[in-house]
């Protein structure tokens, strides 16, 4: 029973006194915040002093300046391109064409009678005092049409071409302009949601960006104040050491103590040192480790401000009431929530497949043709239609049926995937509520084992130089009182982690 109240704590703690840098940076004016940003990293850049930031400003250059953040506003730029080119399809379609087209060999055109009299009632062609594209009668013949000379009354009358005549010219010149347009098209118009939904998935994907991103920051910082931490707390105990080694070198000096005492003594100091530049050097990594998260360069000169105990505060809850753990701004949820209706409007679209649809068409050309080159006089015939294409599917082989039945499976896939993954996601949420609890009660208990520690080795210390304990009990004290501390950080430390990756769960971070 009294677990059960602390985790309803914890919840309702989490729920409703967030982090306060969530509710600052999400209530500024956005182009403040990126010109407030973008002067923060100029100082930081020219400055030969430390540039010193909050959490907030950490979240804000994340958020403006982190590259998986930009890839996904990018992402979301992609899909409404592709919206708009979806949309398109709705509009006419127009196209303008152009072609030309040289005849190596004309087509030769048959009919059913004598070529040969037609031979001799040109008077023996064109060759044979004809004019070549007249008839006796002075008629002339079409455009293209050419009557060749048969040789009438030879043994090879007509063997050049097998008795026909040929038909065109040798240049072909064709221009036009096609415009269509769906008028009834059920599938395309069920193609247009999924569009929408597909620009929906990527906002979700980059607000999934952002969660993660502010978790990996917040983790970040938290683990470089936690290396601030220890690195205090093993450079006093080197200032003990030291300390310690030059009243123990007194007391040597005046024989009260052997040479022995002040070899341990010298041996604590060396011992001290190594943790002093870990600790340093875990300083500089987690910096670095910082910087990277936020976007910016390695170089730069930043440093970030608190100490680990201002957020002790956030394990102190009062609460009375408390509101129950909801999914509901989960994005991984959210995410396949879209895709799950995705998945049932493509089912649709299958579907309508089957049915018929109607488009409006227009075609206008223009063709000339001619032997020569004089484009001046060619002389170009138009030619254009508008109508109506009814296209009614009957039969495909089954595709459309077998393309249903996929998209079902695809439908159930992501709804099993839905169950898992509310499970799974309801177990993080246990386990970070669990190590919230558990080191809300190290950190209590390791207050007190911080007080007796510290009273303890106050003890020892002024017994030592009394000479009423040896430097092996100073030296106990002194371990007790490290990790007394040591542990009260690291309570800290990973409540303040594990509080991070319950929101990210939660998804409290980007409600809007």
């Amino acid at each position: 029973m009294k677990k059960s109240v602390v985790i309803a704590a914890l919840v309702a703690g989490t729920f409703m006194i967030p982090f306060s840098v969530s509710a600052q940076y999400k209530t500024k004016d956005a182009s403040e915040k990126d010109s407030q940003t973008q002067e923060l990293l100029a100082q930081a850049e020219s400055s030969e002093t430390p540039v010193v930031i909050t959490l907030e400003q950490a979240l804000e250059i994340a958020l403006s300046e982190n590259v998986s953040v930009k890839v996904a506003d990018m992402e979301i730029e992609r899909t409404g391109y592709a919206k708009k080119g979806t949309y398109a399809a709705l509009f006419p379609q127009i196209d303008a064409s152009a072609a030309y087209q040289r005849t190596i060999k004309k087509q030769v055109m048959y009919m059913d009678f004598d070529m040969s009299s037609l031979g001799g009632l040109l008077g023996g062609g064109a060759g044979e005092g004809g004019e070549g594209g007249k008839l006796p009668d002075g008629t002339e013949l079409p455009d293209g049409v050419e009557i060749p000379d048969t040789g009438a009354g030879t043994e090879d009358s007509g063997s050049s071409n097998g008795g026909g005549m040929e038909v065109g010219r040798w240049n072909t010149y064709t221009a036009g302009v096609t415009a269509a347009m769906p008028l009834v098209n059920a599938q395309l118009w069920q193609s247009l949601k999924l569009s929408g939904l597909d620009v929906e998935l990527a906002v979700e994907k980059a607000r999934s960006s952002r969660l993660e991103t502010v978790t990996q920051v917040k983790n970040a910082y938290f683990a470089t104040l936690m290396a601030k931490e220890a690195f205090n707390v093993y450079k006093e105990v080197y200032e003990n050491a030291v300390s310690n080694y030059e009243e123990t070198k007194k007391k040597f000096d005046a024989e009260r103590v052997s040479e022995l005492e002040l070899l341990r003594a010298k041996t604590t100091v060396a011992n001290a040192v190594p943790n002093v530049y870990n600790a340093e050097s875990s300083i500089v990594l987690a910096l670095w480790q910082l910087k990277a998260i936020l976007g910016v360069d390695l170089d730069m000169n930043l440093d970030i401000a608190g100490k680990l105990e201002d957020f002790a505060d956030q394990m102190l809850y009062d609460i009375h009431q408390h509101d129950s753990i909801s999914l509901d701004y989960n994005t991984t949820m959210k995410q396949l929530a879209i895709q799950s209706e995705m998945l049932a409007q493509t089912i649709k679209l299958q579907k309508y497949a089957a049915l018929p649809s109607l488009a409006l068409a227009f075609n206008f050309s223009l063709n000339a043709m001619t032997n020569d080159f004089d484009f001046s006089s060619y002389r170009w015939t138009p030619y254009s239609y508008v109508g109506l294409s009814l296209n009614i599917p009957i039969f495909a082989g089954g595709k459309r049926y077998q393309q249903i039945r996929q998209a079902k499976n695809q439908h159930q896939q992501v709804l099993l995937q839905q169950d898992n993954t509310e499970r799974q996601l309801k177990i993080a949420i246990r386990q970070s509520l669990t190590t919230m609890e558990t080191n809300m009660k190290s950190y209590y208990s390791a207050q007190d084992a911080v007080a007796m520690a510290a009273k303890g080795y106050s003890i020892a210390e002024k017994a030592y130089q009394v000479g009423r304990s040896t430097l092996i009990e100073l030296n106990d004290a002194q371990l007790a009182l490290t990790q007394a501390r040591l542990a009260e950080y690291q309570a800290i430390y990973n409540f303040v982690v594990a509080k991070a990756q319950l929101e990210q769960t939660l998804g409290q971070d980007f409600i809007e």
